[in-house]
């Protein structure tokens, strides 16, 4: 237990120390000064001459022509200041996305007060030693492009853990994985409240309060999770995981999005009864662009529930440590010769030995699989969401993903 303190206290200052870097870089980023070797500096137009070969230097290098301080336009790219810059909230943020590469990649945000601006950098992590954070969403003031708020901009009171940021992917300059999805949906996992409570003490502007419509939106989400939480309670391992892979199966042109039909044939496969009214009513809530397509996870989501961020960041870090390359599949050799069952509670309780866990864990997990050999992050992820239904505390559900595999 002693070493399990330690080891997680260590990871929680790793995980400080590379937060830090990256506002570090963000702030170098965004008060970067012009470099003096730029000929567009010079106040001189015989510079600027001179480095289009006009005067008959040919391509002589600049550091060899005659340029001093008093001659060149030191600027920034803009008027910003570190007093300006420090009026920020950080928040930490993930994909949604099937894919497990980008579902798995480190992102952190910052949204700036002062003119309600944000950016979002990626931390990489090149071999042992070599760390880099790189901008994943340029500074800009941008819009929600999804839900009751779409086309407005981004507020504070936008930034909870929870919450959804949507951006039109054509916009920046991300991977092509990415881009599949014309609106990318970043999910705020943690944000940093002490500065959420600095920056909400001077703003008389700051509501968070529930529009009529989302409420409603909630209401419906509920009333149908409640309808089937009884029958989930028993068998939501097997029904999260084969709606996934049932899915997956029909979606011949693997964008993950279905149509209303598959969703409601899907229902019947599963034995999942939803009165045609509240199930037309869900549809409304999803199909907000009225494409008659819906993206089949968030369907499953709004039908049976979420694990809430806080065990998703376990599953998420078991996954990781487990596809250490970031692939987005795990070979099931690998689950085999890592999953660890002595811990296990019904193996401590004397119930079940190491050798049947283990056993009933890959069958299990085997058979939700569209390919056997291998894992994908999706996969996974449907494995601890069914698992999650029937877990009411959430440290019992954390000691479940730490024992195994030793996270």
């Amino acid at each position: 237990m002693q070493h399990s303190v330690r080891k997680s206290e260590a990871e929680d200052v790793a995980a400080e120390r590379r937060k830090q870097a990256v506002v570090e870089q963000v702030m170098v980023d965004q008060l970067s000064r012009a470099v003096i070797s730029d000929p567009e500096q010079s106040t001189r137009a015989d510079v600027s001459k001179e480095a289009h070969g006009l005067l008959g230097l040919g391509n002589t290098p600049v550091r060899f022509r005659k340029r001093t301080l008093h001659e060149t336009k030191i600027r920034t790219k803009s008027g910003l200041t570190e007093s300006v810059l420090s009026n920020k909230l950080r928040f930490d943020s993930r994909i949604i996305s099937r894919n497990g590469r980008d579902a798995c990649r480190e992102l952190i945000g910052f949204f700036f007060a002062y003119d309600r601006s944000l950016t979002v950098y990626e931390f990489r992590q090149f071999g042992k030693n070599r760390t880099n954070a790189l901008p994943f969403i340029q500074r800009g003031i941008y819009q929600h492009q999804r839900g009751q708020k779409k086309g407005k901009a981004y507020d504070l009171s936008d930034f909870y853990i929870g919450a959804n940021l949507t951006f039109r992917s054509v916009d920046h300059n991300l991977p092509e994985s990415v881009k599949q999805n014309p609106v990318l949906t970043l999910r705020v996992i943690s944000i940093d409240e002490t500065a959420m409570d600095f920056l909400k003490a001077p703003s008389e502007e700051f509501k968070q309060e529930c529009s009529e419509q989302v409420t409603n939106d909630s209401r419906v989400f509920k009333k149908i999770q409640g309808m089937l939480r009884e029958t989930l309670s028993k068998r939501g391992v097997r029904v999260i995981t084969g709606l996934g892979k049932y899915f997956r199966h029909i979606d011949k042109n693997r964008n993950g999005f279905l149509s209303q039909a598959d969703f409601k044939e899907a229902l019947k496969v599963f034995h999942l009864e939803v009165p045609e009214g509240d199930f037309e009513s869900l549809w409304l809530i999803l199909d907000d662009s009225k494409s008659d397509k819906v993206d089949y996870g968030e369907f499953i989501h709004a039908v049976v529930g979420e694990m809430n961020e806080y065990r998703k960041a376990f599953v998420r870090k078991a996954y990781m440590k487990l596809d250490f390359n970031k692939t987005g599949s795990i070979p099931m050799v690998d689950i085999r010769k890592c999953y660890c069952a002595k811990k296990h509670p019904l193996v401590l309780a004397g119930k079940a030995t190491e050798e049947e866990i283990t056993a009933s864990f890959l069958e299990t997990l085997g058979e939700s699989c569209s390919n056997p050999n291998e894992v994908s992050y999706s996969e996974f992820e449907d494995y601890y969401e069914g698992l999650s239904i029937g877990i009411m505390d959430d440290d019992d559900f954390v000691n479940i993903l730490r024992n195994p595999w030793g996270i």
